[in-house]
């Protein structure tokens, strides 16, 4: 039998805890299988291994926001906006601010 795609981003994500790739993969395929709790934490290691990867930022917050958690939204967007002014990533910047400004009062 075939391994899913989930088992097969595990296994990556494990053979090469550093590839930051895999862990994005693996945390989206989280969001993909309604899995929140999974995704958040693998948000989270993606952005303790690398903490400019700016799509991580963008995903986590969209996903708290979807969970109607939205000051950890709104604290996520910030930390990825302030990130991507840092490294110059003017595309991901202008969604995260347009995914902050667009989140309930």
């Amino acid at each position: 039998m075939s391994k899913s795609r989930l088992e097969t981003l595990q296994e990556f994500v494990c053979n090469n805890p550093q590839d930051t790739f895999s862990r994005y993969g693996l945390a989206m395929e989280y969001v993909r299988q309604g899995r929140a709790a999974e995704a958040l934490a693998a948000f989270e290691q993606l952005l303790q291994i690398r903490p400019d990867y700016t799509a991580a930022y963008y995903q986590a917050g969209s996903l708290l926001a979807r969970l109607k958690r939205m000051e950890e939204a709104r604290a996520m967007f910030h930390r990825g906006i302030e990130v991507a002014t840092r490294v110059h990533d003017w595309h991901t910047k202008s969604e995260l601010e347009i995914a902050l400004h667009a989140l309930p009062a």
